[in-house]
């Protein structure tokens, strides 16, 4: 089986999480600055085998879109040139920030390590994958 990976893209950075071969687990894998992520996207996937990116559909309390969501539809627009025969999904990912901040606070994490936003970043792309592996089973 081929891995999954999601995005939850920033406008500055964009944090990335993967599956393991078998698609059970999700793991933080990195945070890259947004401007250099369709070229690490093709390092990785010259590496690693993926069938699927889940990007994260930020929104509002009241279900309508972030003000993200436009940067996040010409990123998408980006990625179909780059890689045409990827399978792309989105997964609503309201909450996932404060969820990783409580998941960081319950691991012990030291206040300064808990102010790294690219790790924030990381850990609520790993949510956004979690979340789309419950769905999918």
């Amino acid at each position: 089986m081929a891995r999954l990976l999601a995005i939850d893209f920033g406008t500055k950075r964009t944090g990335i999480a993967i599956t393991d071969e078998m698609q059970i687990i999700a793991s933080g894998l990195t945070t890259v600055s947004t401007k250099d992520l369709i070229s690490f996207l093709k390092d990785y996937f010259a590496k690693e085998d993926v069938e699927l990116i889940v990007i994260g559909e930020p929104k509002q309390k009241d279900g309508t879109h972030s003000d993200v969501e436009v940067c996040i539809k010409n990123f998408i627009i980006k990625l179909v040139k780059a890689f045409p025969t990827l399978r792309i999904e989105r997964m609503d990912e309201r909450f996932t920030s404060k969820i990783a901040l409580k998941t960081m606070i319950e691991s012990g994490l030291s206040k300064k390590k808990r102010q790294n936003k690219s790790l924030v970043d990381e850990i609520s792309a790993t949510i956004i994958l979690q979340d789309y592996l419950k769905i999918k089973q």
